[in-house]
Order: C-alpha cells, then sequence, then structure tokens
C-alpha cells in the first residue's frame, strides 16, 4: 500500500527508491510436470504483477489451453509458445520480473524435459538462487539430481527446495521430512551450501505469498520471504577488472578507442592496465560514453576506453589491471555439460570456442572424467553422451584470457560451436590451465597397487645382452633426420652383435597413440605414453632408440626423469634449416648436438652414427 500512495503522490521517490532496490536473479528447476511454470505464476499473480488484460486472456486461454478443468490455469502466465501450451511443458526459458517493497526479481522459468537441459543450464548461468521443485509423490528423481549438479556447476550457492503438490499426499509431514532427508544427503555431497525446505501447493498458493492453513505443522517461511531475505552475492563490481575488447572505434585520425562492456571490476582514468595476450601496458586516458566521459566505470557499463599509448589491440583482446591478471593460455581445463543430442564427444574433435567476445578454433585434447549424476563418483571414460556431466582437456588455437568460473563466472564461462552446424555443443565451466607435463606426474587413478617382480635380475639381463639397458632420444624439428639417424644406429648395434628397438613418433600414433594431434600437448602425450612403453623395455633389459620431436624443454626433464638420468641419453639433431611445424625450445645443453643431416650425403649419416656409437661406449664405461 505504501508504495501505491508513492506511486500516486511522490512518482520520482518512488522511482528513487525502486532504484535502489537489490536485484535477485533466481530460476525454477526439476522434472517435467513437477509445477515450475504454475509456481511463477501463482508468485505473480499473488504479488499483484500481472496486468488486469493479461489476467483476462489467460483466463480465456485456460477454457480451451489449461490444464485445470476450465479453472485459471496460471502456468499460461509463463508458457507462451504454440508447443508449451499445446504439449504442457516448458520448452524454453520464459524470463518474468516483479518487485516487492524489499527487492526487485528476475525469474528464469527453466524447462524440466531431460532433451531440453541445455535451456536449463542458460537459464541458471546468470542466476545467483535456485528454486528446486520436485514432486511430492515422485520424490528426488534423476532430472532433480542432474539440475542439481548444473546449478552446482554454474556456481550457484544457494537452493530453494519446493516440495509441490503436497495437496496429492494429503498433506503428509512425514512425506515432506523424507524427501527433505534425501535432497539434503545428496546436496550435502555435492557440496551446496546453504538449502531452505518449504511444502507448498503451486496451484492454491499454499506458501507461495501467504501461509498455508492446510499446513499448520509447518512454521517456517514462505517462498517470497525466503526470496525476499537470501543474502546478495558479491556484486560483479568487487571482483578484478575485465574488460573484452568488442570493437576498435576509429571514426577519424585523431582518435581510437576500445569499445565493449566490463565484464567485472572498477575501472578509472589514470589506472594502469596490461593487454592480454600480448602483455604490453598502458594507462586509462578516457572512459568515453554516449553522455559523455566518466572518470570511473563499473561493472555492467558499454564504455570506449582510449590508452595513453598506442599498443596493438583487437577485438577479443583483453585489459586488465596490471598485478591483477587472469590466467592466459591455450591449455584448458574445464567442467562441461554435453548438449548435443546427435552425436557424443569424443577427444581429438574439433569446435570453435566462445568465451565473451573471442572466438578461437579448439581442439578436446581429453575426456578426464564423467560425473555420475546418482554416485557423484568421477570416473574415466573416452566419451561424453548427450547431457552428461564432465571434465576436459580443451587446447585453443589462439590464447585466451579467463578466470576460473568459481572465481569470476563472467569471464569463466564458455561454450563450444560445432563448426558444421553453428549449434551450442557445449557448456564449459573454466577451471584453469593444463600443464604440457601434468600427466607425467599425475597419480593412478586406479590406485597404488603391487607390481609383481620379475624372476629375472637386471644383472642376468645385462650379462644376456651385452649392455646395459638405456634409452636413446633423438629429438628435432620435424625434418630434421630423427628417424633416419636411429635407423642407421640400430643397423651399426645389430652389425656389432647388440639388439636395440626403434620406437618413431609415426609409428606410435598408427597405434597407441593414434587418437593425439600434433599440438605441444599432444606431442607431449605422444612422447609419455612412448617412454613408458621404452621404461618397460629398458627393465626387460632392451636398448631403446626412441625418434621424438619433442619441442618442449620441460616435457623432455620428465622423460629424463621417468626413465631414470643414469638410463636416458638425449641426442639433438639439429634442425635449423628445416621449417619446423612447432615452436621448439633450446636444445638441452647436457645432450650430444649433431650437425644438420644432409639427405643427400651419406657420409653424414655415418659421422653420426660414430659419435652417438662413442658417447654410448662412454657413458657404458662410467
Amino acid at each position: 500500500m505504501q508504495e501505491l500512495e508513492l506511486i500516486q503522490h511522490d512518482i520520482d521517490r518512488y522511482l528513487a527508491e525502486h532504484e535502489r532496490k537489490d536485484l535477485l536473479r533466481f530460476l525454477t528447476c526439476g522434472s517435467v510436470d513437477d509445477g515450475k511454470s504454475t509456481l511463477i505464476g501463482r508468485l505473480l499473480h499473488d504479488v499483484h504483477a500481472v496486468h488486469e488484460d493479461t489476467l483476462a486472456a489467460t483466463t480465456r486461454d485456460s477454457k480451451t489451453l489449461g490444464t485445470q478443468d476450465g479453472a485459471l490455469d496460471l502456468a499460461l502466465l509463463v508458457d507462451g509458445l504454440k508447443a508449451e501450451r499445446e504439449q504442457g511443458i516448458t520448452i524454453d526459458v520464459a524470463y518474468r520480473s516483479f518487485t516487492t517493497a524489499r527487492r526487485k526479481f528476475i525469474i528464469a522459468d527453466t524447462p524440466g524435459h531431460e532433451q531440453f537441459t541445455r535451456n536449463m543450464a542458460t537459464g541458471a548461468s546468470t542466476c545467483d538462487l535456485a528454486v528446486i521443485l520436485i514432486d511430492a509423490r515422485s520424490g528426488v528423481v534423476a532430472q532433480t539430481r542432474r539440475h542439481s549438479v548444473i546449478v552446482h556447476l554454474l556456481g550457484i550457492k544457494q537452493v530453494i527446495v519446493a516440495v509441490n503438490k503436497m495437496d496429492l499426499v494429503e498433506f503428509s509431514e512425514s512425506r515432506f521430512a523424507e524427501i527433505c532427508a534425501e535432497y539434503q544427503a545428496f546436496a550435502l555431497r555435492l557440496g551446496i551450501p546453504s538449502i531452505q525446505c518449504i511444502p507448498m501447493v503451486a496451484t492454491a498458493g499454499d506458501s507461495v505469498v501467504e501461509p498455508s492453513t492446510r499446513m499448520p505443522w509447518y512454521r517456517g517461511e514462505t517462498l517470497l520471504s525466503m526470496l525476499e531475505s537470501a543474502p546478495m552475492e558479491h556484486a560483479r563490481a568487487d571482483l578484478p577488472f575485465r574488460f573484452g575488447v568488442q570493437w576498435v572505434n576509429r571514426p577519424d585520425a585523431s582518435f581510437r578507442g576500445y569499445a565493449g562492456t566490463i565484464a567485472s571490476g572498477v575501472v578509472r582514468t589514470g589506472d594502469r592496465v596490461i593487454a592480454l595476450p600480448s602483455r604490453r601496458s598502458s594507462r586509462i586516458d578516457r572512459i568515453v560514453t554516449f553522455d559523455g566521459d566518466l572518470t570511473e566505470a563499473s561493472a555492467g557499463l558499454a564504455v570506449t576506453l582510449t590508452l595513453t599509448d598506442e599498443i596493438d589491440l583487437a577485438r577479443g583482446d583483453t585489459l586488465a589491471h596490471a598485478g591483477a591478471e587472469p590466467s592466459v593460455g591455450t591449455s584448458l581445463t574445464a567442467k562441461c555439460v554435453w548438449m548435443d543430442d546427435a552425436q557424443p564427444l569424443v577427444a581429438g574433435r574439433e569446435y570453435l570456442l566462445k568465451h565473451g567476445v573471442h572466438t578461437t578454433p579448439a581442439t578436446v585434447t581429453r575426456i578426464v572424467s564423467r560425473l555420475s549424476i546418482e554416485t557423484l563418483a568421477s570416473s574415466p571414460v573416452s566419451s561424453l553422451a548427450f547431457n552428461e556431466i564432465g571434465e576436459l582437456e580443451i587446447e585453443t588455437v589462439q590464447p585466451l584470457a579467463f578466470d576460473a568460473y568459481s572465481e569470476n563466472r563472467e569471464t569463466g564461462a564458455a561454450i563450444l560451436i560445432d563448426r558444421l552446424t553453428n549449434q551450442t555443443a557445449c557448456a564449459l565451466m573454466l577451471s584453469g590451465l593444463h600443464a604440457p607435463n601434468a600427466r607425467w606426474t599425475a597419480s593412478p587413478r586406479s590406485g597404488s597397487m603391487d607390481v609383481s617382480v620379475s624372476a629375472v635380475t637386471s644383472a642376468q639381463r645385462e650379462q644376456r645382452f651385452g649392455a646395459a639397458p638405456r634409452t636413446l632420444l633423438f629429438y628435432g624439428p620435424t625434418g630434421a633426420g630423427k628417424s633416419r639417424l636411429a635407423r642407421a644406429v640400430e643397423r651399426a648395434l645389430f652389425d656389432n652383435g647388440q639388439s636395440a628397438i626403434v620406437l618413431d613418433a609415426h609409428a606410435m600414433r598408427q597405434g597407441l597413440c593414434r587418437d593425439l594431434g600434433f599440438s605441444r600437448e599432444d606431442r607431449s602425450e605422444n612422447l609419455r605414453r612412448s617412454m613408458e612403453v621404452a621404461k618397460t623395455l629398458n627393465d626387460a633389459g632392451m636398448l631403446v632408440l626412441m625418434a621424438f620431436s619433442a619441442p618442449n624443454a620441460q616435457v623432455r626433464e620428465a622423460a629424463r626423469t621417468l626413465i631414470g638420468a643414469e638410463r636416458y641419453l638425449g641426442i639433438y639433431v639439429d634442425g635449423a634449416q628445416r621449417s619446423s611445424d612447432i615452436t621448439f625450445d633450446a636444445a638441452d645443453a647436457n645432450d650430444l648436438h649433431i650437425d644438420p643431416l644432409s639427405t643427400a650425403d651419406d657420409a653424414s649419416v655415418a659421422r653420426a652414427v660414430e659419435r652417438v656409437l662413442t658417447t654410448l661406449a662412454r657413458r657404458a664405461s662410467r
């Protein structure tokens, strides 16, 4: 009533107070026919947020399209699509807004059908609170758990569990307690920090806006009261400054500005900023808007920034405060929800990764695990099917500047787009950078297991084969002649009465490593798997000759550690005159350095073989 009086007598004061109110975004989710749209319709109706002409049209439509035997079907206030009204389900996300004396609200009504889980994830991505509906007759079902997992992955920390249709279980307090206990046990394992349970009948309005007289045993708050008192998350303005360049604004030779929307944080004129991925720094000169220049701008505001220095910035680049930069890299890890019902996700497939205004080609290099919505246990898999939730490793063509989703939802969210259909295939919650040699030191997923001891000793093997087992890694840029030299060394050893086995990178890709591509990450994994084979062969007393590009010095050091320094010999085959398809780190200082091999001169190969055998003999005599 006070608001109505202000609107009638002091509209300016009302608008000023309305502007200062907090805004809470929340969604309703759950399984099919749990009553999500009906609940929102009842909430809008009871807070008087429905216009009279809309209510009249809904009353008329209820007689032909409703599910309440001709009575007012409040779900029709939200379900506006023809297909939704015909089938009595929610298909697309519907947004509605209303206000009370304490707060402003934006509601996302999301579909419950498994086929439209992608729409549910879309609606949840901007919300601070989730109302999860559960049919009192069915209890906690698979879709309830799936939506809860997605809510948790998307960073929503507040959940209200609305046990609906209590009239169909005779308002049973014990049934309500049973469902709440089951859900809370599931949510505890999931890690949702704040859960409230409420019994209700959405069609009649019990416990929605007004307390229910038919459930005197429930003495808690109504749904509206819970929504009005829910604590607000930290504003985006409290997070570090992030600004994605959407457009370079250059109307004439005297002005160069960078237009976009501030994703998070606050920027002021004079602030030192760093451009990513180039890492060049400058200061903010002007903050330009349509209404004039500002001295300060915060998250959500569309502005044009000018800098004091001329630095190279283009669409998709990021500005951040110097000293508070996001992660930057091409090897990413992410949680995901697979949304493509036409085909499963498998490693090696290429997509477009869209992150804010930045779009870059990307390859899913590895599916780390899949999360079971029943047990919440993660298990290694080779593919993800429609609606499955998992963890991925991704390699992008261009570097990405991002924050972990758990720290900044604006800059930690991304999607994978199918390059052929242009459809969204996957929702990503970025979690961090994946180090190229992370798998070299990873613990076995099977846990600690006893390994049987061989009945043949190392000394006996060395006596049989006439030499101590070693692994020789011939590495260098593509086309340098690594495989040719390794094969020549194999021939020379055989002629001297010794046996050796050659492991060639290309041959390994035909079998054990057939799922790998040619990125630095894939080359690292190709070498790691092959080094594991080499170590097993060394343990069996065999000499192993390996021909791999191995461009990453960190990865080569990991290989040396895996084999053991006493068994390992690195041989760099110089490819300075060759064109390489990948950036190559400097050769290791302690490794044998072979001059470039001539493809037409067998003498250069013979000289290289002699140097390798001499070095090998010298190592054996130590």
